[in-house]
């Protein structure tokens, strides 16, 4: 007998006569026993950030956020971290990290986002892994996948491979262990997609019921010969799991386990309201069981990670506490499917379909035909399979020039791309240079380097253009069909740089041939240039950023923009009259490729949004110093004319403007150059105010119609009001000045309410939340006796004034820093007070010091109250 196989002494009260009874129950843990659930989740993102800067740009449809990953994340990433437990009073009872319970797979590129972002609920997720390894022997519920979604059965042979193994070393190099499991982009599988997992060691993978052709009980010597049975229509029992050996393979050894999910209760959660409560899911789940006494069975559920929070907002508490309290309670046990399948190995094969998707009854025509799938109803897909073939064109060509250039660098090309994520994880200098030893043919030199980095980002490119997103929906131009595009172009780039060959003519050419469904575009090509080419960036436009940039902006010599190290060499201001001009020199280097380049800048600012900047490369000491004395000569004759004169001469036709800059720094420049205007707008708007007060509480006393003009002047006057006052009190030092400010935007509050103001404060709600956290992290960490009073009394008030101010505050940082100090910290103290038999044998003093504690406890535990968390029980202890 085993391990496993050993049984579990438990006590049993008897009811019936009061006697204990000693009962053998197997550990569902270590023995296949009873119901097990798994429900999991597919967290993924499609990849936004711009080739050439390496970071996402802010994507106003995702407002009032900066981008879809920033929202997303604030609607469920982070809520499934620290998902609620609520009372019947919406009291919060306790906080869950939904990963601990979750199967789940987060895209690679999502969680570098995360890792960058959010680094406290980065580690949540990996802590969250730790501890389901701890909980189920060793096995723990991330599972990674291939890297970044491309439909496997489409890809080559060559890119399978990388994808896979990029994909085991990007989940090695965060969760410390290698993966059990994979996940498909939108499960797509062929045989040989099951060939490249087997040998990489994938152990199982998770795919949909419609997936399967046949199955069987696996032979055996008590049963050397098993009948097929065909459920080829999605019959499949997903109770079970199975094995699928490869045709033509060791029986022994080429084999992968497959989950099938199911189907109908994953389709629930995405589309129905089973998630709402987590009583309805646990009774959806329920309703899969199957009671023919079987010694074990899996319920296994998937959908995409975000439906909990994004699609279906509020739905992790559900799942929280169905993890935690309806499952159990049922007796099920909440595992993981590598879990699973180490103490119930799979006692059924399966055969696939050839080539099959959950998203797509074609197959994977959705990614590569006109099938209908994803179509928004009057629209077609008819570009689909050109830019397919497009795509596989320009790789194709890519390969040629890898191969061509890279054995001039690498022993081994290919085995180079495949460890090139290594890199991608970690782009210090001193990483690369490893790399870059282990894999030359020869000491490298710089040119060589910058080459060598150049062919392997143009093969990263290659991979990311292949992206499933970029046919999932009904249209080319959408931002997905854009964006690998975007990549095939940045590929193309790079191969022109390394190889000197120029490929992009061949590519928009067979773009044509993919037919757009808006007219203006027509067809691919056009998409590609008034959306591909328009978008590309080079090291002058950069400069250019930075040289308008440095008129507001106080750049240190070492400076980081996006991905490039920017160095300033020198730099020189003027100013004559209302004209600014700055020149200066500047060393740019990409820390993705190393590519390095020494420009000179001269940027002009004639006045308001009117700015002429000129870029070209340094030429010498001597040269820069003359045409610095020439320009500054030039602007010494107070004229924009004769300046932009000696620019042009100096640096020729080309120029660049405000129009030029990236999108965020353009807008924040275009803020700073309206603050004058929009200033005295404010103090116009404000003595409008003024002066109509009387008449502006006459109408609204009388409930008559306001005149838009007063009521108009009324919030503007009261929001600058409100902004100047917010932001005194976010700088104030502590000098007890606070109070002035706090007192003015409560006067103000009330103010706006009497005349039903709708404040435009939009940077109120977060400066407010911050201020209530930090206030909150002050007094739980460095609590002061005399002071406690008084900085709950001010916490108090700002959560009064954000819904005074009907701002909607969000609280849950604060919640959670408070719970945290509840359970580990004020509960002891409350526990101490209250074990105390009679304070009263230790005189006055003792009496005295007592009541105090217990009046400070007291107003801490009020405190929770007001940020609704369950303190009864602590505040019903006390005296």
């Amino acid at each position: 007998m085993t391990a496993a196989d050993t049984p579990v002494q438990t006590t049993v009260i008897d009811e019936s006569n009061n006697l204990e009874s000693v009962a053998n129950v197997k550990d569902p843990l270590q023995t296949a026993t009873g119901v097990y659930v798994t429900v999991h989740g597919h967290f993924y993102q499609p990849p936004r950030e711009n080739p050439y800067l390496d970071t996402i740009e802010r994507q106003p449809s995702a407002s009032p956020f900066h981008d879809w990953n920033e929202r997303i994340h604030s609607e469920c990433y982070r809520p499934n971290a620290f998902a609620r437990v609520l009372n019947d009073r919406g009291e919060l009872i306790g906080i869950v990290n939904n990963y601990e319970y979750l199967s789940f797979n987060i895209g690679p590129t999502l969680m570098s986002w995360l890792e960058r972002y959010d680094f406290e609920v980065y580690q949540r997720i990996l802590e969250a892994d730790l501890k389901s390894c701890d909980r189920l022997n060793g096995h723990g519920n991330a599972i990674a996948q291939v890297y970044n979604h491309i439909i496997m059965p489409l890809a080559n042979e060559r890119d399978k491979y990388t994808q896979i193994r990029w994909g085991k070393e990007d989940f090695r190099s965060r969760f410390n262990r290698d993966p059990e499991g994979m996940w498909l982009a939108e499960t797509a599988v062929d045989y040989a997609t099951i060939k490249a997992l087997i040998e990489e060691k994938i152990k199982f993978i998770v795919l949909a019921p419609s997936q399967a052709e046949r199955c069987r009980l696996i032979p055996d010597e008590e049963q050397p010969v098993s009948q097929w049975l065909e459920v080829g229509g999605g019959q499949i029992d997903p109770t079970l799991p199975y094995r699928c050996f490869l045709p033509g393979g060791d029986p022994e050894s080429d084999y992968i386990d497959i989950i099938f999910y199911d189907g109908p209760i994953s389709r629930d959660m995405g589309f129905s309201d089973v998630l709402f409560n987590s009583n309805h899911l646990a009774g959806r789940v329920g309703q899969a069981v199957r009671g023919d006494h079987r010694q074990s069975q899996l319920i296994s559920v998937a959908t995409d990670g975000e439906t909990f929070g994004h699609h279906k907002g509020g739905t992790e508490k559900s799942l929280a506490y169905a993890f935690i309290a309806e499952f159990p309670n049922r007796g099920w046990t909440v595992t993981n499917f590598a879990h699973y399948l180490s103490i119930n190995p799979p006692k059924w094969e399966v055969e696939l379909k050839p080539v099959t998707a959950w998203s797509c009854s074609h197959g994977v025509n959705r990614w590569q035909d006109d099938c209908g799938c994803g179509g928004g109803g009057e629209w077609h897909q008819k570009w689909r399979k050109p830019l397919r073939v497009a795509l596989d064109w320009l790789r194709d060509q890519l390969i040629k020039v890898y191969e061509d250039t890279g054995r001039k660098f690498f022993l081994d090309p290919w085995a180079a791309r495949d460890e090139y994520i290594k890199v991608i994880r970690d782009r210090t200098p001193a990483n690369i240079e490893k790399f870059l030893a282990r894999h030359r043919t020869h000491k490298l030199s710089p040119t060589e380097q910058v080459d060598a980095l150049r062919l392997l980002e143009m093969q990263r490119h290659s991979l990311l253009m292949y992206t499933s997103c970029g046919w999932f929906f009904e249209e080319l131009s959408r931002p997905e069909g854009v964006q690998i595009l975007r990549y095939a172009a940045r590929a193309l780039e790079l191969a022109g740089d390394v190889a000197g060959i120029q490929l992009e003519k061949g590519f928009v050419k067979r773009l044509t041939s993919a037919p757009s469904n808006i007219d203006f575009f027509k067809h691919g090509a056009e998409v590609y240039r008034h959306l591909v080419l328009s978008a590309q960036i080079s090291f002058k436009q950069v400069a250019a950023q930075y040289a308008i940039s440095s008129l507001f902006t106080n750049y240190a010599q070492q400076e980081r923009v996006y991905c490039y190290d920017a160095q300033q060499l020198d730099y020189q201001l003027q100013r004559m009259g209302t004209l600014t001009l700055a020149v200066g020199q500047l060393r740019l280097v990409s820390q993705i490729t190393w590519e390095s380049t020494h420009l000179v800048f001269a940027v002009l600012h004639i006045g308001g949004w009117d700015f002429h900047c000129c870029i070209q490369p340094f030429a010498g000491r001597r040269a820069y110093s003359q045409l610095k004395e020439k320009l500054f000569d030039a602007l010494s004759q107070a004229s924009a004319a004769q300046a932009i004169l000696a620019m042009n001469q100096l640096f020729g036709d080309q120029t660049f403007n405000l129009e030029n800059l990236f999108a965020e720094e353009r807008h924040r420049i275009i803020k700073l150059l309206s603050n004058e205007t929009l200033t005295r707008l404010d103090q116009l708007y404000t003595q409008v105010y003024r002066d109509n007060y009387g008449v502006l509480k006459a109408f609204h006393r009388d409930e008559l119609p306001v005149p838009q003009e007063l009521q108009v002047a009324a919030e503007v006057a009261l929001s600058h009001r409100c902004l100047i006052s917010l932001r005194a009190l976010e700088q104030e030092n502590g000098d007890g000045q606070h109070l002035t400010h706090l007192g003015e935007l409560e006067a103000i509050a009330t103010e706006a309410n009497h005349l039903r103001c709708q404040l435009k404060i939009p940077e109120a709600k977060q400066t407010l939340e911050q201020m209530i956290l930090r206030s909150l992290w002050q007094l739980l960490h460095d609590t002061s006796p005399e002071t406690q009073q008084a900085d709950i009394q001010k916490i108090l008030r700002l959560i009064n004034l954000g819904e005074q101010l009907n701002l909607g505050l969000s609280l849950a940082r604060s919640q959670e820093l408070y719970f945290s100090f509840l359970h580990h910290k004020i509960g002891l103290q409350c526990m101490r007070v209250t074990s105390v038999e009679s304070p009263f044998q230790g005189g006055d003093a003792a009496l005295t010091k007592m009541l105090a504690k217990i009046a400070q406890l007291r107003q801490l535990l009020q405190l929770g109250e007001k940020l609704a968390v369950y303190v009864s029980p602590w505040l019903n202890q006390l005296p």
